[in-house]
C-alpha cells in the first residue's frame, strides 16, 4: 500500500507552492513569533522596517512591480521567502545580499521575462515556473547554488530546450525538476537533462499532441540520470487524436521504475499502446491520477497475452471520470497482471467487486478500493468467495465507501486467511452486535465513523494497531490492557477526551496519537503506564498553564513528540491563553507543596531562631517576664478597683534597697523616717510570709503613697530591685501621679547601667533626685527634704486593719435610694 506514497507526495511537494515544501523538509520555523504574512494587502513594495527575528516572509498576491537592494535588507535571518503573483518584472543583482539565509524562494506566478541571478549559498528549493522568460537558460550564478534540490521552472514563451541552457547544474545534486508550464515543446536538443545526474524525481509539465519524438528523447535522458519516479502532468491535450505510438521509447528504458499520469486525457486506443509498452519497459509501479478516459475504440480496451515477461508489480487508478455515460469494457490477459502485489481503484464508482479480475491476481497482497460505493452485498456478493478471490491479501482498504454492519464485517474477512490490516474508515459503521474477529487481523481502523465508548467491546484481543480517530470516544477504558494486551499503536485523534487515566497500562504500547482532543494536561503518573513508548502525538489539546502541566514541560521526553513544539499552546488561565506551550515559565518550588511547606518551616526556624537570640542577648526574657507580671498587676487592680475605690494609704512610703546597701537602710534610713512619724514598708520586715515574692513587691507598692529607691552600684546589679523599679513606674503610670522618689546613696557611672535599667538613665533625667551627702551638716537638710516629700498624705493615712474591715464590709452594707 505504502508504493503509493510517492505519486501522491510528489504532487503535493512539485506542484503546489513551495511554502509545503519548506514546513515538510523542516528546513525553515513556522513559528507565529518568527512568520510574518503580508499576502493580500495591496502592497506596491516591501515594507521597511521589519523584525529582523522574521524567518517566513509571505508577500504574495500584492502589486511589487521590483526587488532591490535594501528592500530586505533587515531579515538577516530570512529562511523562507514566498513572492507569487505580484506582477514581479525585476530583481536586482544585490537584492539578497543581506539574506545569505535563504532556504526556500517562491518567485512563480509573475512576470519575470529574465531569469534572475541568484547569489543564495544556502539555497535548497527554488520556484521559477509561471513567468513569462523566454528561454530555459540559467545564470552562470546557478552553478554556486551547492546545496540546491529542488527546481521548478516552466514557461509558456519558452518553447525550446538546450544543451546549454542547464550547464551550470552539472555539478550540483539536483534531487526533483519540476519543468514545463503546460504548453508543448517546439524543440529539444538530445543531453539537455541527462547531465543532471542526481536527478531521482521529476515532474514533466509538457503537453505532447504531435512532436512524440521529443516526448521520447526527453524519457531517455532522465533514464540515463538516477531518475527512479517520473510524473507526467497534463500528458495530452484533451481530445488530441494519436495515430502513432507516444510510448516506444518505454521498451528501451533501464532505470526508470514508477509512472504517473495526471490530469489527462487519454483514449482507449492510447491505453492500449501505453500498456504493451509498459508491459515490456522497467516500470514497476503504474500510476493514474485524476484521468478522463474516452473510449475511442467499438471494443473497450483489449490487451491480449503478450509474449514478455512484465515487470510490473503496482497498479493505481485514483479518479477516473468516463467521458461516455456508461461502464467501460476491459478485456485483459489475466496473464498480464497475475503478479501484481499492489492494486488500487479508488473514486472510480465502483459499486460491485470485480472477482473475475481480481481472482486472477494471485499474488495481491495489498487492495485498495477506497472511494467508491461499496457496501457488503457489493463486496460480499453470492458470486465471490472471498477465500478464492484474495489468497494472499494481507492489507485492504475499503476506506470512504458505505458499510455500516461491523458484526457482518468481522464474520466475513474470517474467510481471508492471510489479512493483518483492515481499514474501515469514513464508513457509515453501527455496532449492535458481537463480533468475532480472525486472530491473523492484527490492524484495524474505524476512524470518522461514530461509534462511541462501547466500540472497545467489539473489537479483537488480538489486535496489535487500532485507529478510532474521531469516533466519538470520551473515556480510555482502565482495562485496555487486559482488552488488547499485544497492542502498540493506538489512535485517538479528534474525539472528546479529557484526561489520560493515571491507572492506565498498556505495557506494549508504541505509539499514541491523542492530539485534537480536551486534555487539559499529561501526568507523569499517567505516562508511567506505557513504558515502551516511543511516539506521543498529543498537540492541539487545551493545555491548562498551570502547576499540573509542570511535569509534562520540564522533565518529559520532548523526543518523543512528534508534533513538538508547534501544536501546544496554553488554553487557560486566559492570561496565557495562545501562549506556546514552552515558553511558558513556572517555578519549580511554587509547584511542589511539601517543598513548599518544608521552607517555610526552615524560615521561620531560622527566623524564631535569630529572634530568640536577640531576645535573649537584649534581656527579652527579663521583659516579657516584666509583661506578663505588669499584665496581672493590671487584672488585679481592676477586680480590686471598686472594692477600695476609697480606701486610703497604708504605708508613705515602700523602700527599695539591695541587700549589700541594708546597713545603712536599717540604721540611719528607716529610724530617722519612723521617728517623724512615718510608717515605711521594708521587705525583710513587712512581706507577708506564704506569698509570693513578685505579689509582695506588688502588694506593697500599691499600698505605699511613694516608692523610695536607694541607689548605689549595687541597686543596679540586684534582680529583684530591678523588678520593684519595673512595677513602682507602671504603678505611678497608671494612677498618674508622681510617686517616685530616688535617693543616690553613691554615684552611678552612666556606663556601668546594665541594659535593664535604661529606663533608670531616663527616669533620672527626668526627675529630681536627693544625694546623700557625707558632711553632716547636708544631712540635716537632706531628712528635712524627704521628710517633707513623704509627709504630703500623712492626713490620709489609716491603719491597716481599719482599710481591711472596712473593705470586706463594703458588699454586705445595704446602699440607701
Amino acid at each position: 500500500m505504502w508504493s503509493t506514497i510517492w505519486p501522491v507526495l510528489i504532487s503535493c511537494l512539485l506542484l503546489i507552492s513551495l511554502n509545503a515544501l519548506g514546513e515538510e523538509s523542516g528546513y525553515c520555523s513556522t513559528l507565529t513569533e518568527h512568520t510574518k504574512d503580508l499576502s493580500n494587502n495591496n502592497l506596491t513594495r516591501i515594507p521597511s522596517h521589519l523584525s529582523n527575528s522574521i524567518e517566513y516572509f509571505d508577500v504574495s498576491h500584492n502589486n511589487i512591480a521590483s526587488i532591490v537592494h535594501g528592500d530586505l535588507s533587515g531579515l538577516t535571518h530570512l529562511c523562507f521567502l514566498k513572492v507569487t503573483h505580484c506582477g514581479l518584472q525585476y530583481i536586482s543583482l544585490d537584492a539578497f545580499s543581506s539574506n545569505s539565509e535563504i532556504k526556500i524562494l517562491n518567485i512563480s506566478y509573475n512576470q519575470l521575462t529574465v531569469i534572475p541571478n541568484l547569489h543564495l549559498p544556502q539555497l535548497r528549493m527554488l520556484d521559477l515556473s509561471s513567468n513569462p522568460y523566454p528561454s530555459y537558460a540559467l545564470p552562470g550564478s546557478f552553478g554556486n547554488l551547492s546545496y540546491l534540490s529542488i527546481l521548478a521552472i516552466g514557461s509558456k514563451d519558452a518553447s525550446s530546450v538546450n544543451v546549454d541552457d542547464f550547464v551550470p547544474l552539472q555539478n550540483i545534486s539536483l534531487k526533483k525538476l519540476i519543468f514545463g508550464d503546460g504548453t508543448e515543446l517546439q524543440n529539444y536538443e538530445n543531453g539537455s537533462f541527462s547531465q543532471l545526474k542526481s536527478l531521482w524525481g521529476v515532474v514533466l509539465k509538457v503537453t505532447f499532441c504531435q512532436h512524440f519524438d521529443i516526448f521520447s528523447n526527453m524519457i531517455m535522458d532522465f533514464d540515463q540520470t538516477q531518475t527512479k519516479k517520473i510524473q507526467l502532468v497534463k500528458l495530452f491535450p484533451d481530445q488530441c487524436t494519436i495515430r502513432t505510438d507516444p510510448f516506444m521509447a518505454f521498451k528501451d528504458l533501464r532505470v526508470l521504475s514508477n509512472l504517473s499520469i495526471v490530469d489527462t486525457w487519454i483514449n482507449s486506443s492510447v491505453m492500449v499502446k501505453l500498456f504493451k509498452n509498459i508491459w515490456k519497459s522497467s516500470f514497476e509501479e503504474t500510476v493514474f491520477l485524476n484521468i478522463t478516459y474516452n473510449e475511442d475504440t467499438p471494443d473497450g480496451f483489449q490487451l491480449p497475452k503478450q509474449n514478455h515477461t512484465t515487470n510490473l508489480r503496482a497498479f493505481v487508478l485514483d479518479g477516473v471520470h468516463h467521458h461516455q455515460y456508461h461502464y467501460p469494457t476491459f478485456n485483459v490477459s489475466m496473464e498480464l497482471v497475475n503478479k501484481l502485489t499492489y492494486l488500487k481503484f479508488s473514486g472510480t464508482g465502483m459499486n460491485i467487486l470485480p472477482c473475475n479480475l481480481i481472482s486472477a491476481i494471485k499474488s495481491l497482497q495489498l487492495l485498495d478500493l477506497s472511494d467508491n460505493l461499496l457496501d457488503e452485498s457489493g463486496f460480499w456478493w453470492f458470486g465471490c468467495s472471498s477465500h478464492k478471490v484474495f489468497p494472499a491479501l494481507r492489507k485492504l482498504s475499503l476506506s470512504h465507501n458505505r458499510f455500516n454492519d461491523l458484526a457482518e464485517i468481522a464474520k466475513n474477512v474470517n474467510d481471508m486467511k492471510f489479512l493483518e490490516s483492515l481499514d474501515l474508515s469514513f464508513n457509515s459503521i453501527s455496532i449492535d452486535k458481537p463480533c468475532f474477529w480472525p486472530p491473523h487481523l492484527i490492524e484495524l481502523s474505524l476512524s470518522h465513523n461514530n461509534l462511541g465508548n462501547d466500540i472497545f467491546r467489539y473489537l479483537s484481543p488480538y489486535f496489535q494497531k487500532i485507529d478510532l480517530s474521531k469516533t466519538g470516544i470520551s473515556v480510555i477504558p482502565l482495562n485496555i490492557s487486559s482488552l488488547f494486551p499485544r497492542l502498540t499503536y493506538l489512535f485517538l485523534s479528534f474525539n472528546s477526551i479529557q484526561v489520560i487515566p493515571v491507572d492506565l497500562r498498556a505495557l506494549m504500547l508504541l505509539s499514541l496519537h491523542i492530539d485534537q482532543n480536551a486534555v487539559t494536561f499529561i501526568s507523569q503518573k499517567s505516562m508511567e503506564g506505557f513504558p515502551k513508548l516511543r511516539t506521543l502525538k498529543a498537540g492541539y489539546n487545551p493545555f491548562s498553564c498551570d502547576c499540573d502541566s509542570f511535569w509534562f514541560l520540564t522533565a518529559f521526553n520532548k523526543s518523543l513528540l512528534s508534533d513538538w513544539p508547534q501544536d501546544y499552546t496554553c488554553s487557560t488561565p486566559p492570561s496565557f491563553s495562545g501562549m506556546r506551550f514552552e515558553m511558558y515559565e513556572h517555578s519549580w518550588l511554587s509547584c511542589q507543596p511539601g517543598l513548599q511547606a518544608a521552607v517555610v518551616l526552615l524560615v521561620l526556624f531560622v527566623v524564631g531562631t535569630a529572634l530568640a537570640i536577640t531576645v535573649y542577648s537584649c534581656d527579652g526574657i527579663w521583659y516579657t517576664k516584666m509583661l506578663w507580671v505588669w499584665m496581672r498587676m493590671k487584672r488585679r487592680g481592676y477586680k480590686r478597683a471598686d472594692r477600695l475605690l476609697n480606701a486610703t494609704f497604708r504605708y508613705h512610703a515602700f523602700i527599695s534597697y539591695s541587700q549589700h546597701d541594708s546597713v545603712w537602710v536599717g540604721s540611719q534610713l528607716v529610724p530617722e523616717l519612723e521617728r517623724s512619724g512615718l510608717s515605711l514598708c521594708v521587705h525583710e520586715r513587712d512581706f507577708e510570709p506564704g506569698m509570693w515574692i513578685v505579689d509582695n513587691i506588688i502588694h506593697c507598692v500599691e499600698h505605699s503613697y511613694k516608692s523610695l529607691f536607694i541607689l548605689s552600684k549595687h541597686f543596679v546589679q540586684s534582680e529583684w530591685c530591678n523588678y520593684e523599679l519595673f512595677f513602682a513606674q507602671h504603678r505611678a503610670i497608671s494612677v498618674n501621679d508622681d510617686s517616685l522618689v530616688f535617693v543616690l546613696l553613691e554615684p552611678i557611672p552612666p556606663d556601668s547601667l546594665p541594659k535593664k535599667f535604661l529606663k533608670l538613665r531616663t527616669l533620672l533625667r527626668r526627675k529630681t533626685y536627693l544625694e546623700w551627702p557625707a558632711d553632716e551638716r547636708k544631712q540635716r537638710v537632706f531628712w528635712c527634704n524627704l521628710k517633707a516629700i513623704l509627709q504630703t498624705v500623712d492626713q490620709s493615712k489609716i491603719l491597716k486593719d481599719v482599710a481591711t474591715d472596712i473593705a470586706e464590709m463594703c458588699p454586705l452594707v445595704p446602699v440607701k435610694e
